[in-house]
């Protein structure tokens, strides 16, 4: 499955979702964007249908969650990969490829 085709189907479904708790459909497409990635979408409907949150305040402070864990990561991630270059460079000096 191509990734538009994922992402369109991750979209209209968390949309659907946050729909049936009766918020209006404008909120649940301005959080498929907020959170960007079928995967994220898909943990974010995971959310909706365990815990049926009442408030937006509560749906928008889960998908800020979300984005969050995502970044963290990130950062662990670039963080792992700027370590293990610089223990490349420890053991095999500037000069040498591995």
């Amino acid at each position: 499955m191509n990734i538009q085709r994922q992402w369109a189907r991750a979209h209209d479904s968390l949309v659907r979702a946050i729909v049936n708790l009766g918020f209006p459909e404008e909120l649940g497409d301005q959080i498929a964007r907020g959170l960007g990635s079928p995967k994220a979408m898909q943990r974010m409907e995971a959310y909706l249908y365990h815990v049926q949150p009442r408030s937006v305040e509560l749906v928008v402070d889960e998908m800020l969650a979300i984005c969050s864990e995502i970044e963290a990561w990130r950062e662990k991630k670039a963080s792992e990969q700027a370590n293990a270059r610089y223990n490349e460079i420890l053991n095999y000096g500037l000069d040498r490829e591995k």
